[in-house]
C-alpha cells in the first residue's frame, strides 16, 4: 500500500482532522502536503457532505442539506518542480470505499446514498418533474450495490472521483468570479440559481488564517462546478487504471481531490446522482514541462479512462430530442434532448412497478450510458440513455406478455418544503 500522505480519522469531523483540506478553490490555500515528480501515494477522502446525510429512511437530510459546506476535499498536494503551463500526469493505481470499515455512520462505511435535491436547494436535471427531496440508500458487498429503496436491481459500481482538479491562478479565478457573476445578473432570483457565487459562510481554507483566510474566502470559488482546471466534472470513468492531465496554473500544481463515488450514471442527472461515499485513492503523479502548449490543452483536462469498467453486454435504450413536453421546438438543444430520453426511460420503468422517483434514483446511481447520438440534423438534437438489462431481477425488455410487475418495497423516502 502507497503512503497515506492525507489521512482521515473517521471518528472526526472534516475540519479536526491531522491535516486540514478545503472546500473552495482559491489560489492562496497553502499546500497540505507535497510530493515528488513520480511518487505514488494514498489520500483519504471524505463523503462531500462530511457526514451530513445518514443512513436512515428519511430524506430531511437531502431536503436540509448545508451546500455552503461542500465540497470537503482533500489537498492541495503540491508536486515538486510544476510550474504554470505544465501538464500535470495523474494515474489513479486504486480506489474504493473506506478501507477495513464494513459499517458505521459515514456513507463509505459499507454504504452509500443517491439523493434527488429539491428544486429549493439546489435540484436536479429534471427538477421541474421532480421538485421534492428523495433519497436511496445503497448497501455494498464487495463489487455490487443493492438498495432497499429501489428494489429489484443489483449492479457492479463504477468507482471514480466525482471530482480533482488543480489550483487556479488568480488570473483565472478572477475570470471565472466575472463571468458567473454575469450570468447571475441575467436572472438574479432564480431557483435554483444559475450559478453559485463567493460565500464565506462555511469556507474551509487549509490553512489560511486572519486577515489571508477573510480575503481569500470572499473571492474563492465554490466547488459545484467543473472549470478549466477540471474539478466537479463527474465522469464516471475516469476508473482504476486511469491517467488524467491538468494544466497547472500555479506553482506546484497544487492538487485537489474528493467527491468519491461508487457508482454513477452518466450525467448524475439527480444532483446528488451517484452513490456517495467516502474512501481512499491512490494516486502516482508526474509533470509534463510545458505540456499546456506542447499539446495545446490550454484549458480543461484531457484524460484516458481506465479499463475496469462493469462489464455489461446488452443495453435497453431510449431516444429524446429537442422538444419540450408542451410540444415546444427548441433548436438542437441537447440539454433537452437528453432530458426528454431520461423521462422516456423513467415513464417506462413506472410500467414495471417503480415509481417515478425509484426509477429516477436508479439512473443517477447505475452505470447507465448517456450519449449524444446527433447534433446537426435542424431542428432536433437527439440523446439516448443506455440501460444494461443485467442490473434487473428480471426480464425488462419489451415483450407479447407485458412487463412484469415487482414490489416497489418501502419506496424512496420524500421530504418537501
Amino acid at each position: 500500500m502507497p503512503d497515506v500522505v492525507f489521512p482521515l480519522d473517521s471518528t472526526k469531523k472534516f475540519v479536526d482532522q491531522e491535516k486540514l483540506g478545503h472546500n473552495r478553490w482559491h489560489p492562496d490555500i497553502p499546500p497540505a502536503v507535497t510530493v515528488k515528480q513520480g511518487d505514488s501515494f494514498r489520500v483519504h477522502c471524505r463523503e462531500w457532505f462530511d457526514g451530513a446525510i445518514v443512513n436512515d429512511d428519511s430524506a430531511d437530510d437531502i431536503l436540509n442539506a448545508p451546500l455552503t459546506t461542500v465540497h470537503v476535499l482533500s489537498g492541495p498536494i503540491a508536486v515538486e518542480g510544476a510550474r504554470p503551463g505544465d501538464l500535470l500526469i495523474v494515474d489513479i493505481l486504486d480506489v474504493g470505499p473506506i478501507p477495513q470499515e464494513d459499517s458505521g455512520p459515514l456513507a463509505g462505511q459499507g454504504w452509500g446514498y443517491t439523493g434527488i435535491f429539491p428544486t429549493q436547494n439546489g435540484g436536479g436535471f429534471l427538477t421541474e418533474q421532480f421538485p421534492d427531496a428523495y433519497k436511496a440508500i445503497w448497501d455494498f458487498s464487495g463489487q455490487k450495490a443493492t438498495s432497499r429503496h429501489v428494489p429489484g436491481v443489483e449492479f457492479t459500481g463504477i468507482v471514480h472521483p466525482g471530482l480533482m482538479g488543480t489550483a487556479p491562478s488568480a488570473e483565472l479565478l478572477s475570470i471565472w468570479n466575472t463571468r458567473e457573476a454575469a450570468l447571475i445578473a441575467t436572472d438574479p432570483d432564480r431557483v435554483p440559481p444559475l450559478a453559485l457565487p463567493p460565500e464565506p459562510q462555511d469556507a474551509i481554507l487549509g490553512g489560511l488564517v486572519g486577515d489571508a483566510f477573510t480575503r481569500a474566502a470572499a473571492e474563492a470559488a465554490r466547488t459545484a462546478p467543473p472549470r478549466e482546471n477540471g474539478g466537479n466534472q463527474d465522469i464516471k470513468n475516469l476508473t482504476k487504471g486511469s491517467r488524467i492531465f491538468y494544466p497547472v496554473f500555479v506553482d506546484g500544481a497544487n492538487l485537489s481531490v474528493g467527491d468519491l463515488h461508487f457508482s454513477q450514471g452518466d450525467g448524475e442527472i439527480t444532483f446528488c446522482g451517484a452513490i456517495e461515499m467516502g474512501g481512499f485513492i491512490d494516486l502516482r503523479v508526474d509533470v509534463i514541462p510545458g505540456g499546456m502548449q506542447t499539446y495545446g490543452v490550454s484549458e480543461n483536462a484531457i484524460f484516458m479512462p481506465g479499463n475496469t469498467d462493469p462489464q455489461y453486454s446488452e443495453w435497453l435504450a431510449f431516444s429524446g430530442t429537442s422538444v419540450t413536453l408542451d410540444g415546444e421546438q427548441r433548436y438542437l438543444d441537447s440539454h433537452l434532448s437528453y432530458q426528454r430520453a431520461c423521462l422516456h426511460a423513467i415513464d417506462y420503468l413506472t410500467k414495471f412497478g417503480y415509481s417515478p422517483e425509484q426509477a429516477y434514483l436508479l439512473l443517477g446511481a447505475a452505470p447507465i450510458e448517456g450519449r449524444l447520438s446527433g447534433v446537426v440534423d435542424i431542428p432536433n438534437a437527439c440523446a439516448t440513455v443506455y440501460i444494461p438489462t443485467a442490473i434487473f431481477d428480471f426480464p425488462v425488455s419489451p415483450t407479447k406478455a407485458g412487463p412484469h410487475r415487482i414490489d416497489p418495497g418501502i419506496g424512496a423516502p420524500r421530504s418537501s418544503f
